[in-house]
């Protein structure tokens, strides 16, 4: 019983365990995974504008999992990465895309425009 309360003022308990033990998984990689990995997770925290909080431990986990196989495999960062890490980290995170905070202006934005193309049509 408390523990739901206390989720509703802090979000989700078992999100933040899972977040926490990603964490520590991402600063037990070997270099340059590690570096790679917390420059990606910060670039996120960035560009993401991802509000599920699932949506985001999902992502989290799914980037050290991917940074834990190439340090297993030995797989060369730019390898992964390719040219452009900036694509990558972007493509990377637009495959976890949810609902996003600018979906509410986007739906905003249509109804502005319907609504003024209603109003021109009715004069």
């Amino acid at each position: 019983m408390a523990s739901k309360w206390i989720e509703a003022v802090t979000g989700s308990l078992e999100q933040k365990k899972q977040y926490k033990h990603d964490k520590a998984r991402m600063e037990a990689l070997s270099e340059p995974y590690r570096t790679v990995a917390t420059a990606m997770h910060r670039y996120f925290m960035y560009y993401g504008g991802i509000t599920n909080g699932d949506t985001i431990t999902q992502m989290f986990t799914d980037l050290v999992d991917l940074w834990e196989r190439a340090a297993v495999d030995g797989t060369p960062v730019r390898d992964i990465v390719g040219d452009d890490p900036v694509d990558f980290t972007e493509t990377f995170a637009k495959s976890y895309q949810g609902k996003e905070w600018i979906d509410k202006e986007r739906a905003r934005l249509t109804k502005a425009i319907d609504g003024a193309i209603g109003k021109e049509t009715r004069s």
